[in-house]
Formats: C-alpha cells, sequence, structure tokens
C-alpha cells in the first residue's frame, strides 16, 4: 500500500445554486479539504466542507465529495474553479499598538497565516508577582486572539535559569544555582496553570543553549561589533549607529542597564556583556573566550532566532524590558545577522501599588500566590483584564473584590442556564430566535470583535457580557422573561456566545458549580467565617424575622454584608453569596 497522507486547506468557493440552501444567492464561503492522497496510485479523495453563515449566524456546514479524481485533474479543477485563500479569518483584522513606530499598525504576518512570537520569560530564583502575572495574561490573551483569527501560532517563552540574581539567592541558600532555577520553573508552571495561561509552543532555558547563544557571540565579533577584554565579551554599541530607535534615547543618554555594573574597561559605559568570564563558586560553560556564562541580553536573541529565526512577527514583554533589554537585544540580532527584523513590539504596563511600580527590587510586589490565597485565580485574570494592557493597573483590594464579585455573577448566570437547559433538549442549533435575543447575540459579538481587533481592548469586552448577561437572568428569573416564548432557544444561544468569548479571553472554567464553590470558599476566608457560622447567622435572622425582630435581622445582615457575604432572600428559603464588603462599596462609589 502506498502512504496515506492528510492535508487541511482552507479555501473560499463562489457558486450559484438556485435549489441550496444558501438560497440561489451567489455568496462567497469559506471551504475546508479533508483530503487523502495515495502516493502509490496517485489517487485523490476529498471531502469539502461548506461553511456559511445563515441571517441568525450561526454557522450552516455542508459536505461534498469528490473521488477517484487524478492528482493532476484535481488540480486543474482548483486552479479553474476555486480561489485558494491562506487561513486567517480574512473578515477580522488587528490592529496592535507598536513600540517601535509608536502607534497602532494592522497586523500582516511576515507569512500568511503564521505568526512567530517570542515573550521574554521570568528569571526563575523565586515565586512569581503579579507583575509576572499582568504579562503573560496579557500575551496568553494575545495568544489566543491569534489562534481564534486561524493563525497558527508558534509561540516561544524562555526561562532564564542562568542569570546573576539567580546565584545570588543559590549562595543564600546553600543551593546549586541550575537546581534552585529547575524548582522555581516548575513552581512558576503551577502559576500559569492557575490563572488560565495556556503553555507556549516551545519554552527554552538558557542553560540547554550555550551552543546558540556562543555562536551568535561569535558572528557578533566577526562582524566587528564586539570586543574582547580579559575573557569577557562586551558589544560596542557605537558600532550599531541606530542604536536607541526602540526607546528614543540618544546614546549619550544611555546607562549600563540595571543588570550590568560599571566596569572602567567599557570602551563606551553603555556597552553591555555578551560573555562574562567565570568567577569562583559560579557556574561556567567552555567558550573560544575562556569559561564564562552569558550575559542577559545575548539569551534572548540566540534563543528566539533559535526557533523562530532571525526575522519574525513578534517580540513582548513588560514595558520595563524596553530598555535596556530590548534595545541591546536589536543591537546584537542586527549585529550578528544584517537580516535580523521583528515586525511588532508590544509591551504591557505596569502593576503599580500606590502609584509606585510592583517589582521584587522595590519590595512592594505580591506574589501570585499570595493573591489567589484569598482570591480565584480567574477573579485575579478579570482584574489584570479589566485595565487595557499597555495602561497602568494599579493593585488594590477594591479592585480584585469587584473583579470577584464579576465571576460570581458570570459563571452563577452560566450555571443557573445550564441547569434548566438540562431539562430540556433544544431540537437544533437552527431553532429561531426572537428579534431582540439576536440583536443582543450580534451587537454582543460585534463589540468583542471591534474591541479585540482594536489593540485588544479586553476591557471593553469585559464589559459587554453585561448585557447578554442580563438577558439570561430576566429570561431566568423573571416573570415576563419565564413567559417569553422561545426562551430555551434564547438562553441556548446566548450561553453559547458568552461561552465562545470566555474561551478566547482565558476565561472559561471546567466547571461553573466548582468555581463557584471556590469562589464562596475564597469569600469565606477573606471573611474570617466559616460556611456553619454564616448558616447560623442565617437561622438566627429568619428566628428574628418569625419573631417580627427586624432590627435585630436587619443587623445581622449588615453585619455579613460589610465582611463580603450578601444574604438572598427567596421562595425556598435564605441563601448566600460573596459580594464586595460594604466599607470597599462605599470606597468605590467615592473613587467614581
Amino acid at each position: 500500500m502506498g502512504t496515506l497522507l492528510k492535508c487541511y486547506r482552507p479555501l473560499l468557493f463562489s457558486f450559484h445554486c438556485p435549489s441550496s440552501p444558501f438560497l440561489g444567492s451567489k455568496k462567497r464561503i469559506r471551504l475546508q479539504i479533508h483530503r487523502h492522497y495515495s502516493l502509490k496510485n496517485k489517487f485523490l479523495s476529498e471531502d469539502f466542507l461548506f461553511r456559511n453563515k445563515n441571517n441568525n449566524n450561526n454557522s450552516l456546514i455542508f459536505r461534498c465529495c469528490f473521488t477517484s479524481l487524478s492528482l493532476s485533474s484535481q488540480s486543474s479543477f482548483i486552479n479553474n474553479n476555486l480561489k485558494q485563500e491562506k487561513v486567517p479569518n480574512s473578515e477580522e483584522e488587528l490592529w496592535i499598538y507598536n513600540t517601535m513606530s509608536k502607534q497602532k499598525e494592522l497586523f500582516k504576518p511576515k507569512v500568511p497565516g503564521k505568526v512567530g512570537m517570542y515573550v521574554c520569560g521570568v528569571t526563575a530564583y523565586d515565586l512569581s508577582h503579579i507583575g509576572h502575572a499582568r504579562v503573560y495574561v496579557s500575551f496568553d490573551v494575545l495568544f489566543r486572539y491569534l489562534r481564534h483569527l486561524e493563525y497558527e501560532v508558534c509561540y516561544v517563552r524562555n526561562f532564564t535559569d542562568v542569570d546573576d540574581k539567580i546565584i545570588a539567592r543559590a549562595n543564600e541558600l546553600g543551593e546549586d544555582p541550575l537546581s534552585l532555577s529547575r524548582r522555581y520553573c516548575n513552581e512558576f508552571h503551577h502559576d500559569m496553570e492557575y490563572l488560565h495561561c495556556l503553555p507556549p509552543s516551545v519554552e527554552p532555558r538558557v542553560s540547554d543553549h550555550m551552543v546558540q547563544i556562543i555562536e551568535m557571540i561569535k558572528q557578533i565579533l566577526g562582524n566587528g561589533c564586539a570586543y574582547r577584554v580579559d575573557g569577557d565579551v562586551y558589544f560596542s554599541v557605537e558600532k550599531f549607529p541606530s542604536y536607541g530607535k526602540l526607546s528614543g534615547r540618544k546614546l549619550e543618554d544611555n546607562r549600563a542597564g540595571e543588570r550590568v555594573a560599571v566596569d572602567s574597561r567599557k570602551q563606551n559605559p553603555a556597552d553591555f556583556a555578551l560573555w562574562k568570564s567565570a568567577k569562583e563558586g559560579e557556574p561556567f560553560w567552555e567558550s573560544p573566550w575562556g569559561p564564562g556564562r552569558p550575559g542577559w541580553h545575548i539569551e534572548c536573541s540566540a534563543m528566539s532566532a533559535a526557533y523562530l529565526g532571525h526575522s519574525f512577527d513578534i517580540h513582548g514583554g513588560g514595558m520595563d524590558l524596553v530598555f535596556p533589554h530590548h534595545e541591546n537585544e536589536i543591537a546584537q540580532s542586527c549585529a550578528a545577522c544584517n537580516k535580523s527584523n521583528i515586525s511588532y513590539w508590544i509591551h504591557n504596563g505596569f502593576v503599580t501599588v500606590d502609584s509606585e511600580k510592583m517589582s521584587k527590587s522595590l519590595g512592594n510586589f505580591f506574589t501570585i500566590r499570595q493573591v489567589i490565597d484569598l482570591y480565584h485565580p480567574l477573579a485575579l485574570r478579570i482584574f489584570l483584564m479589566g485595565t487595557h494592557y499597555r495602561s497602568p493597573i494599579n493593585y488594590s483590594d477594591v479592585q480584585l473584590e469587584s473583579a470577584s464579585d464579576r465571576a460570581f455573577y458570570i459563571y452563577q448566570t452560566l450555571w443557573d442556564s445550564g441547569e434548566l437547559l438540562s431539562q430540556h433538549s433544544i431540537a437544533s442549533q437552527m431553532d429561531p430566535i426572537p428579534d431582540d435575543t439576536a440583536s443582543c447575540i450580534n451587537k454582543f459579538r460585534n463589540d468583542f470583535r471591534t474591541s479585540m481587533s482594536d489593540d485588544l481592548h479586553t476591557p471593553v469586552v469585559l464589559a459587554a457580557l453585561s448585557d447578554p448577561l442580563k438577558t439570561m437572568n430576566d429570561l431566568l428569573h423573571t416573570r415576563k422573561g419565564k413567559k417569553q416564548q422561545l426562551r430555551i432557544q434564547s438562553l441556548s444561544a446566548l450561553e453559547k456566545e458568552i461561552r465562545s468569548v470566555l474561551i478566547v479571553l482565558g476565561l472559561m472554567p471546567t466547571s461553573y458549580s466548582e468555581v463557584l464553590q471556590q469562589l464562596r470558599e475564597k469569600a469565606l476566608k477573606r471573611a474570617r467565617l466559616t460556611e456553619d457560622e454564616v448558616l447560623q447567622k442565617i437561622n438566627e435572622r429568619t428566628l428574628a424575622r418569625k419573631n417580627k425582630e427586624y432590627e435585630k435581622s436587619d443587623e445581622i445582615r449588615k453585619d455579613l454584608a460589610a465582611v463580603g457575604i450578601a444574604l438572598m432572600d427567596g421562595p425556598d428559603g435564605t441563601i448566600w453569596r460573596p459580594t464586595v464588603p460594604l466599607a470597599l462599596q462605599e470606597h468605590q462609589v467615592v473613587s467614581t
């Protein structure tokens, strides 16, 4: 038998068929081919999947099969009848802010349908803080949205596991530096899982790429852009005339950079280390310049080139990396290869505390673990996405409480809807829905598309969730909503649309009931109460109401509300749910 291969290729196909489900109109639709080849017999069979949208914007899928066509006749058929178009979805554009040009630009990848993205990872010597969380949630959203647009994305995010800070921390703890960094790399992975960040396509570590790093330094030296001093190798910034084009700094204004000690042996104070000679008690690798280890900046140039080539689409990281790290990367990458080119430089804003940047060096940071000990990871993700990724975001309990309250509302609505829908069978996704529901869905869909395509405006998308969620709650709980025709079909359509957006935003839990229970547990922990204690308070309040002790009843409700526990009275009794504590609610009103 010949070898059987599978290929998938998206096409656009224009056709006219009066009896077709496309109502006889000539339409341009997306076509997906499921192709089988037999190399021995040159036999081809293809399944064509025709995808179109009906008036309610639901996908229609129709299958046609072409078999027993030779490769030559099939090729002729495609060339004569089909216009090939590469993914992604051409209906949706993405405008993204480029730090290099200081403006938003239409995203166009170097290779149609494919995206290469490199994001600078953590230096693994301690638990990550929520400043790190913001970086990787921001780029996870970009990664997810690019995939939503049907791009094939190679996402590379490195680990720095060889660094001065790692060595210093290892010496403090009496631990091997590489062992320490491995441990914190694993902890970082746990943090990313908690935050629903997808794993990158490749996750290289500096210690595994010494060959590539040394080779790049040799290229830079060979091109006359670096010099050797007593076993060290320095990059000469004066040999790179466009140095400073990313940050906008002039050469005379530049300094060596946070991680680089001032060295009188440098030809220019702004010159930076490509290779550092070995010091006693530090890990080292052999090189043409003697034993040592790489400088901070060269690692990312070497690893990005190893996996994405010298020319790729996106390089990202926190705003603090614009200078010196990314500026130095550009210089050394271009010095190693004159064809080096990155199309879009993308940077997220800082997380601040009292208007000061959160960082380990300033000692004003909160680790991800500290935050998710009291707040659900998805609430933290909502908090981080509630401000545009390029703007600074101020860390506060008020913001986290608000995000937690929002999370509970979203998942409670979806859980309530799921419970009702489980009791009914939806005949078909083709079932009609009322015009007002269709209008709500279309507006939400358009808000999502417009906001995300405009430099990933996630705050607008989160705000846009309000209308469909309110519509769902009306259908679920109000007298008028319960009487609405096609109520079940409306709920099903709304739930499906919201779920699809939550997936793109990385906010879709594995279980609504599980995340609701976890949100309750976190709220109880913040209130320093057990559920039994809350239930006891509810019983006391019920008894007080029965005895017409309304003042006592109100006091119990208010005491619980003060610590973030809201009581909800209904026909089946009183239940509780998390809420923003009263004092913080008042703070929100004042801030507004």
